[in-house]
């Protein structure tokens, strides 16, 4: 399904950079008329998601063999703020990857400002929560992407 900008739901990958476009609601937003920061991270993670489906990586076939990828560790800086009715974009790319873990550079940008940037190490685990090596084709579809 492609957006007004020709941008698909899924947002676009080039050049080793995932981009997702996020319009903010009243849902998102505090008190205040800002996004509340809890959202950022939410905002971040539909990103995984979607640099993942870009890349041919589904949560639905690794879930079906008993993998999954969690969060194991993020470092936040909150930098700005969006508010309602803003058109923010999340753009993710790849640090750093290793046998059983790799690491993401993710910001949330208001056209050319920086509002939100992280660095987040996702690990791979079996169903009983075990680290378990990234199978080498996911592998070679990350470092590609």
């Amino acid at each position: 399904m492609m957006g007004s900008r020709g941008m698909t739901l899924t947002g676009i990958l080039k050049d080793g950079v995932h981009r997702l476009d996020i319009r903010v609601y009243y849902e998102d937003t505090d008190h205040s008329g800002r996004v509340y920061h809890a959202n950022y991270l939410k905002f971040c993670e539909r990103g995984r998601s979607e640099t993942l489906k870009c890349a041919g990586i589904f949560h639905t076939d690794l879930a079906a063999q008993d993998l999954f990828f969690v969060v194991r560790h993020m470092d936040c800086n909150f930098l700005g703020a969006a508010t309602i009715d803003d058109v923010v974009s999340v753009e993710t790319r790849l640090h750093q990857q290793g046998p059983a873990k790799f690491v993401l550079d993710q910001r949330v940008l208001r056209g050319e400002e920086v509002l939100f940037a992280a660095r987040v190490t996702l690990a791979m685990v079996n169903a009983q929560g075990r680290p378990q090596r990234i199978p080498a084709g996911l592998l070679q579809k990350i470092s590609e992407s």
